[in-house]
C-alpha cells in the first residue's frame, strides 16, 4: 500500500523497535491513518479483525490496522470499545500501546515518530509504560513479563513506575479475568527464549505468579536440607533448575517439566521439614492439576507429570534393583516413547546440577539409564514372542523376562568394568 492524498500507513511496534535494537523482524505490523473500511475493501484487503477493522494486504498478507483509540467499558483484557474513525491520529494510536518501546512508528521514506520516548527507553534498557490506560489491560502484565525474558540479554529492565502499576493490576482482580489460554500462550512463549527465569521472577516482583501460577509461588520460603541443596530455597533450586534445563534443551515441553519436577515440595507438612519424604506423588498430583487447569497438550502434561512421579529413581538409579529399573523404564513407556525418556534423563540431570556448587558436578546415572534401555530393547521380541506362543507360554511376560536378563547382564558388566 502506498501514501495516498486521503490516508497514510506507517509500519508500527515490534518491528521498528527490533529494527532500532538490530534485532532480527519477524512480524511487520502496519496502522493505517485517515483510511475507512471502505478504503480498505476497495484496495483488495481482506478484514480478519473481529473487536476492530483489521485487514491482510492481498499479496504480502501482513497486517494493516486502520489507527484507533480504545475505550474500557468491562472487566478484562477485552472490555474495549474503539473507535476506528478517520481522524484518529498517529500519536493517539501510539498512546494506547503498551509499552513505549512498542509505541514507535516509522513511514514511508524511513522518517521516525517517536511521540513518547521509546528511543530513550530503548538507550537506557527500560521497560515502560506509555500512559496510566496501561494498567486496563491485565494481559499486559504477561507482556512486559515476557520482554524481560525475551531482553535478557539486552538487559532490560522494568520501570519503577511500571511494575508499580503491574502490582496494582495483580492486586486487582483483573488478572482473573484472562482466559488460560492466553496465560498459557504468553507462558509457553516465554519458555522458547534462552533465558525464561525472568518470566517467572518478574510476575513474582509484582505478585502476579502467586495470583496467576501459585504452584510455582509456593516453592519460595520452603527450606530444603543445606547438605543436598545448599541453596535451601525450593524457589531458588526451580529457578537453577531452570537455568540448568536451558543449558541441554531448547524444548518449551521439557523445560515446563523441569519447572514441575519438585512442586510437590510445595505441599510438605511442616513437621518434618526440612526433609520432603513422599514429595513425588504430590509433586505429580499438583502438575496434573496445573495442566489440566491451563489445558495443555497432552504431550506437556505426560511429561511433566512422569518425571515428576520418577525424578528421584533417576538419582538413585544405581541403587535400583533389575526389577526395579526395568520397572521405571516400563512406566516411564521408554520402549514407545525413547524420546520423552531423553527429555525426563534431561530434566533429571539439570535437577541434579541445579544446586549451589552442584552446577558442574558429574551425573552419570542418566547414561547408566540410558545404557539399561538399551540392554532391554537389544532382544529380539519376535523371536522372544514366537517362543512364547510355541511353549503356550504368556508372550507378555516371556518378553518382561528377556529384557530383565538383558539389564542383569548389562549390570554385571557394568560392575565388573567400575568397580569402585
Amino acid at each position: 500500500m502506498t501514501n495516498n492524498p486521503h490516508f497514510k500507513v506507517y509500519l508500527v511496534g515490534g518491528a521498528v523497535r527490533d529494527e532500532i535494537l538490530s534485532q532480527p523482524v519477524v512480524d511487520r505490523d502496519w496502522v493505517v491513518v485517515g483510511a475507512t473500511v471502505q478504503d480498505m475493501q476497495d484496495l483488495g484487503y481482506r478484514q480478519v479483525g473481529k473487536d476492530f477493522p483489521v485487514y491482510l494486504h492481498p499479496e504480502t498478507h501482513e497486517e494493516y490496522a486502520l489507527a484507533r483509540t480504545e475505550r474500557k467499558i468491562s472487566a478484562g483484557h477485552q472490555g474495549f470499545a474503539f473507535n476506528t474513525d478517520p481522524s484518529v491520529t498517529l500519536e493517539e494510536d501510539l498512546l494506547r500501546r503498551d509499552l513505549t518501546i512498542n509505541a514507535i512508528a516509522r513511514d514511508e521514506n524511513g522518517n521516525v515518530i517517536d511521540p513518547y520516548n521509546g528511543r530513550g527507553d530503548i538507550d537506557a534498557r527500560l521497560l515502560r509504560h506509555v500512559s496510566p490506560a496501561f494498567a486496563e489491560d491485565p494481559l499486559r502484565v504477561l507482556r512486559v513479563a515476557r520482554f524481560c525474558a525475551k531482553f535478557q540479554p539486552l538487559e532490560f529492565t522494568v520501570a519503577d513506575e511500571t511494575i508499580a502499576l503491574m502490582t496494582d493490576i495483580a492486586h486487582s482482580g483483573e488478572l482473573q479475568t484472562l482466559s488460560v489460554e492466553r496465560v498459557w500462550s504468553e507462558f509457553q512463549r516465554a519458555l522458547t527464549y534462552p533465558d525464561p527465569q525472568p518470566f517467572i521472577q518478574t510476575l513474582r516482583d509484582c505478585g502476579a505468579l502467586q495470583k496467576l501460577l501459585p504452584e510455582f509461588d509456593a516453592l519460595y520460603g520452603v527450606p530444603q536440607r543445606a547438605e543436598f541443596h545448599p541453596e535451601i530455597d525450593c524457589g531458588i533450586h526451580n529457578e537453577m533448575v531452570l537455568q540448568q534445563i536451558c543449558k541441554r534443551s531448547n524444548d518449551p515441553a521439557t523445560r515446563f517439566a523441569a519447572l514441575c519436577h519438585d512442586l510437590g515440595k510445595a505441599t510438605t507438612p511442616a513437621d518434618i521439614l526440612p526433609g520432603h519424604h513422599h514429595h513425588e506423588q504430590r509433586g505429580a498430583d499438583i502438575t496434573e492439576e496445573l495442566c489440566r487447569r491451563l489445558r495443555l497438550p497432552n504431550d506437556y502434561r505426560q511429561l511433566a507429570t512422569l518425571t515428576a512421579r520418577y525424578h528421584t529413581h533417576c538419582h538413585r538409579a544405581f541403587e535400583l534393583k533389575p526389577t526395579s529399573l526395568l520397572k521405571l523404564i516400563s512406566n516411564l513407556d521408554a520402549f514407545r516413547r525413547p524420546e520423552r525418556f531423553e527429555q525426563y534423563l534431561q530434566v533429571c540431570e539439570a535437577d541434579s546440577r541445579g544446586r549451589k556448587t552442584f552446577e558442574d558436578r558429574e551425573y552419570p546415572q542418566a547414561d547408566y539409564l540410558r545404557n539399561i534401555l538399551s540392554a532391554a530393547q537389544s532382544i529380539d521380541t519376535a523371536s522372544v514372542a514366537a517362543s512364547a506362543k510355541a511353549r503356550e507360554s504368556d508372550i507378555g511376560e516371556a518378553i518382561r523376562a528377556a529384557r530383565l536378563s538383558k539389564i542383569k547382564m548389562f549390570i554385571r558388566q557394568h560392575r565388573t568394568e567400575s568397580p569402585g
